[in-house]
């Protein structure tokens, strides 16, 4: 039984690397991509839009770490956490008081 748990916890911190591994990555491509597209519109030396690309990929990957430390952190058993919320455009329904 104790190996079942173990066998878990262990499953459990694979997963979160999985998920930290993908954030990081994606936010990485996206955030650099977004650099460059600012360092093509708003500058004209390639220092700088060199320079705008690494700021966006340290905004990335610092994005990155601060939610993957707060899974890690957490006492939580799921990696959903990582994703992000799903909007709805439906307002809630509140129950409307009777009256008797």
């Amino acid at each position: 039984m104790e190996n079942k748990s173990n066998n878990n916890t262990e499953s459990d911190v694979n997963a979160k690397w999985d998920a930290c591994f993908d954030l990081t990555a994606r936010r990485f491509v996206y955030s650099s991509l977004g650099g460059a597209f600012a360092g093509l519109l708003f500058f004209r030396s390639p220092v700088t839009r060199w320079a705008s690309i690494a700021f966006g990929a340290g905004i990335g990957i610092g994005s990155a770490y601060t939610d993957c430390s707060r899974v890690f952190d957490s006492s939580s058993s799921t990696s959903a956490t990582l994703l992000a919320p799903k909007s709805s455009t439906e307002s809630p329904v509140l129950p409307q008081a009777t009256e008797e």
